[in-house]
């Protein structure tokens, strides 16, 4: 009795320190190593393979007692590859009073399995003699998740039940041991790996099909800006150099207000040589008057000095009038619209150039410019979203008027069409120049379709169909 129980706790011992030896474990090759070898001064054995399951791939023998590494080539291994896949293919009895599984369920305990040539097919039973001894055990490796692989045994005499249980409990050691050298799986392969197998799979198959075709807003996203509702456009009247800006920017003005003045020297010039040249053919035509009283060929002369009068001050009224034209005044009350002051001092303009915008604050308009390669089916009469980016809890809703009908540059370079909307709504508007993205929506299309849009898209310009 006493040496009974002398080697029961020797064999506990050992049980105890191959546990320690497989969580010790730098890595799975020296975990392999100690499963086929070291298990030897456990239970008594001649061979040991280890055998890595491959999920939907096939398994693969990944270690064998008595060789420092494994060749995938060598008869044996491949042999014992074959053994193994019909092993794990065949169905474990369930132990007595154990509850009932589905056939998709993972048991997180499956006992070991002894087997002999009989068991297995008859191609493979044909080669037992040549490479195993009489009785071999199956010891899988199942986890609460998934079949992580087994160990093969073979010796002359059968296996008990006490070298079953002893293995049992150290399989389980086994598997903690492999789940600890795992690499952190990704989110997306424990989903996959939590739908491999039962009716959740199906179900969120089923459910995941039928979201491809739920109707969702087409829409896109564009840069936007607050711009003035029919402006009044102050343009240069004439030729010439800006002298000065009499308003600062977004300064409210009047009706009458002296908005800039343009570079009078040259004006002023021409305006000083009318003067002199009407008075020169003023006083000719007095002269041609006074002596035409007197000699008949002066009285001829009186009438192309007068016509020389006349179209000279015509050329003085000309003058005058343009010099009146260079200083500019505001048509009508509103906000004066232009970039810095400085980069308009001293610039030259021609006549009709743009070079301020007078705008009512409270007569504003969404401007959006929608990229090319982001045209949807836009018509006037739909709706887009303003989202500052100054105010990032606020949005404005505006419906669209008009939609160029030819892309063209943006002030940043890319190609847009330019659409024009008013704001929905009696609250207050935007403020004027205020930037911000817009959300422009289309029409109602799939889920799928709204997801590929783009990918199907770039797809089709690089295959040209």
């Amino acid at each position: 009795m006493t040496g009974n129980i002398h080697i029961e706790a020797s064999r506990l011992a050992l049980l105890w320190q191959l546990s320690a030896r497989a969580r010790a474990a730098a890595n799975e090759a020296a975990l392999a190593f100690t499963i086929v070898n070291e298990t030897q001064t456990l239970v008594s054995y001649r061979q040991a393979a280890w055998w890595r399951a491959g999920g939907a791939l096939p398994g693969a023998v990944a270690a064998v007692s008595g060789l420092p590494q494994c060749d995938p080539g060598a008869p044996y291994v491949q042999w014992l590859s074959a053994v193994c896949r019909v092993l794990a293919r065949q169905r474990t009895p369930r132990r007595e009073g154990a509850p009932a599984q589905s056939a998709d369920s993972v048991n997180e305990y499956v006992p070991p399995r002894p087997f002999v040539a009989a068991d297995l097919p008859a191609e493979l039973a044909a080669d037992w003699g040549e490479w195993w001894p009489a009785h071999a055990l199956w010891l899988p490796l199942v986890d609460s998740q998934r079949t992580l692989g087994a160990i093969v045994f073979a010796r002359e005499e059968p296996f008990g039940a006490h070298d079953a249980v002893l293995l049992a409990e150290l399989a389980q050691v086994w598997v903690h041991a492999l789940r600890a050298l795992e690499p952190h799986a990704s989110p997306f392969a424990r989903a996959s790996s939590a739908l491999r197998k039962g009716k959740l799979r199906k179900r969120v198959l089923i459910a995941l099909a039928l979201a491809c075709f739920a109707p969702v807003p087409l829409s896109v996203l564009a840069p936007g800006e607050v711009t003035a509702k029919d402006p009044f456009v102050v343009r240069s009247p004439l030729d010439g150099v800006i002298d000065r800006l009499d308003v600062q920017p977004n300064q409210r003005v009047t009706a009458g207000t002296p908005l800039f003045s343009l570079d009078a020297t040259t004006l002023a010039s021409r305006n000083a040589l009318a003067r002199k040249n009407f008075d020169a053919a003023q006083e000719e035509y007095r002269q041609t008057a006074q002596l035409a009283v007197t000699d008949d060929k002066n009285r001829l002369d009186l009438a192309l000095k007068k016509g020389k009068l006349e179209a000279s001050a015509v050329e003085l009224d000309y003058a005058a009038a343009q010099l009146a034209r260079l200083h500019v005044t505001a048509a009508r009350a509103g906000v004066a619209v232009f970039s810095d002051p400085n980069d308009w001092n001293g610039r030259a303009v021609s006549v009709g150039e743009k070079v301020m915008l007078l705008a009512d604050p409270a007569h504003v308009e969404l401007t959006a410019y929608l990229p090319v390669a982001e045209n949807v089916a836009v018509k006037p009469g739909g709706t887009l979203t303003l989202y500052p980016k100054s105010s990032p809890l606020v949005s404005y809703e505006a419906r669209i008027d008009t939609i160029a009908y030819r892309a063209e540059p943006t002030p940043d370079g890319v190609l847009a069409y330019r659409i024009k909307a008013s704001f929905i709504g009696d609250g207050p508007h935007p403020a004027l120049g205020m930037m911000g993205t817009t959300r422009i929506h289309g029409r109602w299309v799939p889920l799928a379709y709204y997801l590929l849009r783009r990918p199907l898209a770039a797809v089709r310009q690089w295959l040209g169909w």
